[in-house]
């Protein structure tokens, strides 16, 4: 009798419930949030979806996460072998790849001056930066978080780890990741606040047509001058020209199907379950994750003000050509920022098609907080 009842009780007490915290159950309920986001209204879901579930996990079973050296027989946790491609910058750069390999620069290069917007929307990480530091952290943990004003989650990611802030990583492409899959709620009041109704209704005349020649001399290019300018970009820029090179040249479609699907898959699967994994109670329930995440959000809100603010300039200067809209997309949400763009202007002219020139800041967004984060490693003389 004592044998069954011992049992039992080794049965019972291994059970997760003696051993969740209330941390955990709240991080279970965000995990559980997300996943209601991602399924019922469609927000970003091949990112949600794992980001969610990789917090599901770690906040049921901790020991998915356990690192190598606290390990009793050296061998680590699943999701914590993921998180090791997070940290060597790998799975960032083949994401790189893989939007390099689904996007046409055609619109970028159709219309240089989209650079300009793609540009502003910067200013959002160099308003976080400096909002970071003033709310006490560090010059490198400022220059992590602030990249999350460009909604772009490999990028944030790559520089957290490339400037040593694995401590705040998790945190931090949380809240890119999160900011970029609520691009269609936090973009449009702003927009519509900096913009008329008149201005929102205006039509961009037809992009002129891009070359093959051109569209393959561009990565090669891009990759040229921003590399020899800023080498450390080389990881995140190149491998963006390399998957666009591939989707252009014409010769390697086995390649280009590769990349912009089942490696892209692949790689989204593993960075999304280890990121959502580094979301333990005890890690993310701090005020540092509380002042990050409002960092964000706002250094997001001055980077999407900033681009339509460029776009109002630039209208008036081109005597009402250019629709402001656009250059809200000049964060690096990739289409997503572009289709909301699209989409508010239909809301003034259903008539009104700005998808292909928003594309054009979107993709300088893209290369723009590369090298935000490249100019960060440099000034830290990181290499």
């Amino acid at each position: 009798m004592s044998y069954l009842t011992n049992t039992l009780d080794n049965l019972v007490h291994q059970t997760a419930f003696f051993n969740l915290t209330v941390g955990n159950f709240v991080m279970i309920i965000v995990a559980l949030t997300f996943l209601y986001l991602a399924i019922a209204k469609e927000f970003e879901p091949l990112l949600l979806c794992p980001i969610s579930f990789g917090m599901l996990l770690v906040n049921i079973y901790p020991d998915i996460m356990l690192h190598i050296d606290q390990s009793a027989n050296g061998v680590g946790g699943l999701l914590y072998y993921f998180y090791k491609l997070d940290e060597w910058a790998i799975l960032p750069s083949l994401i790189f790849m893989g939007v390099g390999a689904m996007t046409d620069f055609g619109p970028l290069i159709a219309n240089p001056k989209s650079f300009l917007m793609g540009a502003a929307a910067q200013f959002g990480i160099y308003t976080a930066y400096f909002g970071a530091v003033a709310m006490g952290f560090n010059d490198k943990a400022a220059a992590s978080i602030s990249i999350i004003g460009g909604a772009d989650g490999p990028t944030s990611i790559f520089l957290a780890s490339k400037l040593g802030q694995t401590d705040i990583l998790g945190p931090i492409a949380v809240a890119a990741y999160s900011y970029m899959s609520l691009v269609p709620i936090i973009q449009p009041p702003i927009m519509k606040l900096l913009t008329t109704e008149k201005e929102r209704k205006i039509k961009m005349e037809q992009l002129r047509p891009v070359s093959k020649l051109e569209k393959i001399l561009f990565p090669v290019i891009v990759t040229i001058v921003v590399c020899l300018i800023l080498p450390t970009t080389a990881p995140l820029v190149g491998m963006l020209m390399l998957g666009n090179l591939f989707r252009e040249c014409g010769v390697v479609r086995q390649l280009t199907d590769t990349a912009s699907n089942a490696l892209m898959y692949i790689v989204v699967i593993l960075l999304g379950t280890s990121v959502g994994a580094t979301t333990s109670a005890e890690a993310f329930l701090n005020m540092a994750t509380i002042k990050i995440v409002i960092l964000g959000l706002l250094a997001f809100a001055f980077g999407t003000a900033a681009g339509v603010i460029l776009g109002k300039i630039m209208s008036k200067l081109s005597g009402g050509k250019i629709n402001p809209l656009i250059g809200s997309a000049g964060v690096s949400a990739v289409p997503m920022a572009a289709r909301v763009s699209q989409k508010v202007g239909a809301e003034a002219d259903p008539t009104n098609f700005l998808l292909m020139h928003a594309m054009g800041p979107n993709v300088a967004g893209v290369i723009g907080t590369a090298v935000a984060a490249g100019t960060f490693m440099a000034v830290f003389g990181i290499f």
